[in-house]
């Protein structure tokens, strides 16, 4: 943040979907102290639990949850379903029971946020979803709001993966002529810098080849749900990929392979892995099955990328409303580390 965000008095966030963290990891280190995490599946609210004993889960559906008691709050968050419009679905977008983006307005309407920050896939910004998008504007702008959707790929923010998402934020308008989106020039580790050292945890000979081969990024991890998907690396072609980077992505393993491993054998991920793949950092802990716990980190919001909007959001909020805006200035470079680092390519 800025110099004079250090004095500022502390940002309250209120997400819903949470999932296991993604986002309200990078939320915490943009500086944005949680008042509630709204979340239905249980094992994300046990991971949640787990790794911040402090924070307020809520283990509830977002259609019987009411935002009325977070009146003011600086910024509601969320990552809300993506199947209604991913290209992998049959994109019902409207058409299909899990879009919540409805609920998402009526808490913006029943909080009155001084921000939102939406993500969601990449297919909410296909042409077929453009009158939708532009609703949802209108929505907001009814409420007060002005807001824009962008492209990001989690490979722009120091992440091994590609994973296109598009993020909504939408700001007051005297918090919005302050806000600009990150970009940054990190470099993007390869799949292998990033786990080779996981990968050789116990002493695999064939640990140090394999770094070299795994020489690009990931495909995007694919979560799944209940219903559809289980503890491998994605359909067909995602697992093609992943073979082309001397992985196994059939299935996930226990433990990375050690010395009885063959050394010219491809390997399968574990869930530490996978979780580094997706830009979690090694202290976040998973709760549940192997199972469980794949599923949450590959649905989950890189925490590195909504750690870099965030700091641009907060950069905003704390902002003096009254002064010009910064949004006819040039973009600002954000430097930061590899693990919180900020890219983004605007559409």
């Amino acid at each position: 943040m800025e110099e004079s965000g250090a004095y500022a008095p502390a940002l309250r966030s209120l997400e819903i979907c949470a999932g296991a963290g993604g986002q309200a990891l990078g939320l915490e280190r943009a500086g944005f102290e949680l008042e509630a995490a709204v979340e239905l599946d249980a094992a994300a609210c046990a991971t949640l639990r787990l790794n911040r004993p402090s924070w307020d889960v809520r283990q509830v559906d977002v259609h019987d949850f009411s935002g009325r008691a977070f009146d003011g709050i600086d910024l509601l968050a969320g990552g809300v379903p993506c199947p209604p419009f991913s290209i992998a679905g049959k994109q019902l977008g409207s058409d299909d029971e899990r879009d919540l983006f409805p609920e998402m307005l009526r808490l913006v309407a029943e909080a009155n946020p001084r921000a939102v920050m939406i993500e969601n896939v990449r297919g909410l910004l296909s042409k077929r979803f453009t009158p939708y998008r532009a609703t949802i504007i209108a929505e907001l702008e009814s409420l007060g709001y002005v807001g824009e959707w962008r492209l990001f790929h989690a490979s722009d923010f120091g992440v091994p993966q590609l994973r296109p998402r598009s993020i909504l934020v939408a700001m007051r308008r005297e918090h919005w002529q302050h806000f600009v989106w990150p970009v940054s020039a990190l470099p993007t580790p390869t799949v292998g810098s990033a786990i080779g050292d996981l990968m050789a945890s116990r002493k695999w000979p064939g640990a140090a080849a394999w770094k070299k081969r795994a020489a690009g990024i990931a495909p995007t991890l694919v979560g799944g749900s209940k219903k559809h998907g289980g503890p491998d690396l994605g359909p067909t072609r995602a697992r093609q990929q992943w073979a082309n980077l001397g992985v196994d992505g059939k299935g996930l393993a226990d433990e990375a392979p050690g010395k009885d491993f063959p050394k010219d054998a491809m390997p399968r991920l574990t869930i530490p892995m996978v979780a580094r793949v997706q830009g979690f950092p090694d202290d976040w802990s998973f709760f549940g099955r192997k199972t469980a716990q794949y599923r949450q980190v590959g649905n989950a919001f890189p925490p590195p990328v909504a750690a870099a909007i965030a700091t641009e959001v907060a950069n905003a909020l704390h902002a003096d409303p009254t002064q010009s805006g910064a949004r006819t200035v040039q973009v600002r470079l954000m430097e930061t580390s590899l693990s919180f680092g900020a890219n983004a390519r605007a559409l």
